[in-house]
């Protein structure tokens, strides 16, 4: 773990499991509690029998869902595709760019175990190695089924460790966020202000904002753990009134610099792909030139990047 304290001005390296010697009683550490479902499937076009893939990334309305598909030429308005010899068909019924489309399913039962039954794990594309038990994909604190691909800065945890930290007094606040296109989706334009963020829902519980709204009251920090966190402390804090709103609701909130954090003092999350929306907020946070000579240091100290790579915890200077 790369310990970048922007109060101090120091850098540090340790392991994770170290974390508690960063955190004090009172803290908040928000995680996001989001499950990965299954959504990624494997079927063939129902008139020419043609192998397609497809990422379901979200229920716009009942049975009806956006997805990615792979290879998107083939599949047009009308084509229907069929998953685990017919468990599961999806109609195209409209073509969106970059391999975006519009499915209504059929299917008997529920939904969410026809997905367990035929689908695989969204894992990352630089994955190969098929997954054969789903829960490596998931924090140990996933409760809410939902998301397209892990809040993967929360996979550094274990329950013993959530533990010490509860003992120590740190407040641990779970909010849900269902990771979708708007998180992985690559930043594609030569201006990063004119890239468009997908919506994800959140929710955030009464309980939760209590706890949050006490900390700010009491001046505790707040610790998000994950870019998915930060994003959804941020859409949900009233810089008026200068507190939290419980609610549930879509975000396509985007930060980049310079953008004024007013919900966090720190954040922990992975070393981020260039390009990604993910790295942009957390230049946000530290500032662009800090945060490359960062990445500069963890490669030539042999960190791993990415979703199952090593964890970097950002202190953030008070205001």
């Amino acid at each position: 773990m790369f310990v970048l304290d922007e109060r101090h001005g120091t850098k540090e390296h340790t392991t994770f499991a170290h974390i508690d010697r960063y955190l004090k009683e009172g803290d908040c550490l928000v995680i996001n509690n989001s499950r990965v479902i299954p959504v990624r499937l494997y079927g063939k076009k129902m008139d020419t029998g043609a192998k397609i893939e497809v990422l379901f990334l979200r229920e716009m309305k009942d049975d009806v869902w956006t997805a990615l598909v792979k290879p998107a030429k083939r599949v047009k308005v009308g084509t229907k595709v069929s998953f685990g010899d017919g468990l599961l068909v999806a109609t195209c019924e409209v073509v969106k760019e970059k391999g975006e489309r519009v499915f209504s399913l059929q299917y008997e039962g529920i939904l969410l175990e026809v997905f367990e039954q035929i689908g695989d794990m969204p894992l990352p594309p630089y994955i190969r190695e098929k997954l054969e038990d789903h829960e490596r994909y998931q924090t140990v604190y996933a409760k809410r089924d939902g998301s397209a691909a892990a809040p993967t800065a929360g996979l550094h945890f274990t329950e013993d460790l959530l533990e010490k930290l509860s003992k120590k007094g740190v407040n641990i606040v779970p909010v849900t966020l269902h990771v979708g296109l708007g998180t992985f989706r690559p930043v594609d334009v030569e201006n990063i202000k004119e890239h468009t963020m997908h919506a994800e829902y959140f929710h955030i519980s009464e309980e939760s904002v209590n706890m949050l709204n006490q900390a700010k009251q009491n001046n505790e920090r707040i610790f998000a753990v994950g870019t998915t966190s930060v994003r959804v402390l941020e859409s949900i804090f009233d810089r008026e009134r200068k507190k939290f709103i419980a609610t549930s609701d879509w975000t396509d909130i985007y930060i980049y610099p310079p953008y004024k954090f007013c919900a966090i003092d720190g954040l922990i999350t992975n070393f981020h792909l260039p390009k990604s929306s993910l790295l942009i907020l957390v230049s946000a946070l530290v500032g662009r030139e800090k945060i490359l000579q960062a990445y500069e240091e963890a490669i030539a100290r042999n960190y791993r990047f990415f979703s199952f790579g090593d964890a970097m915890f950002i202190l953030k200077k008070k205001e």
